[in-house]
């Protein structure tokens, strides 16, 4: 099985890799059959046209280097964009970032795209519960 450059350079040299201390909203999520697991802490903040935007985004991954490297895209890919950009990001759009993963691999995105969602899921989910 042959990983691409772009897989091999952000599992070597993960980006966002850590925590983020009180985060706004977490992820988590896992894969039984390999025993991948990640958990993805997103800050939110305004654009400039105050729209609520990922400030920061920050990642743990226990797993194997797709994982990883498919956890450190999917950070640098969500940094910076509003929910809705964000939410666009899904497996396929992780693995085209990546130059592809192998087939028996792409699971791992999609673990990475689903950390991303659960964590913005979860913001709003924790928004609504301060709103009343």
């Amino acid at each position: 099985m042959m990983y691409s450059k772009k897989v091999m350079e952000h599992f070597m040299r993960p980006h966002n890799q850590g925590k983020i201390k009180n985060p706004d909203g977490i992820g988590i999520v896992g894969n039984p059959k390999c025993g991948d697991i990640m958990r993805m802490y997103i800050k939110v903040g305004k654009n400039n046209k105050n729209e609520e935007m990922i400030k920061d985004i920050k990642f743990e991954t226990l797993g194997c280097g797709a994982a990883i490297a498919t956890s450190s895209a999917t950070t640098d890919m969500a940094k910076g964009k509003t929910f809705k950009e964000a939410l666009e990001i899904d497996r396929n759009v992780v693995a085209d970032e990546l130059g592809g993963l192998p087939p028996i691999k792409m699971h791992c995105s999609n673990l990475a795209a689903d950390a991303l969602r659960r964590a913005i899921e979860d913001y709003n989910n924790k928004k609504k519960k301060n709103v009343k």
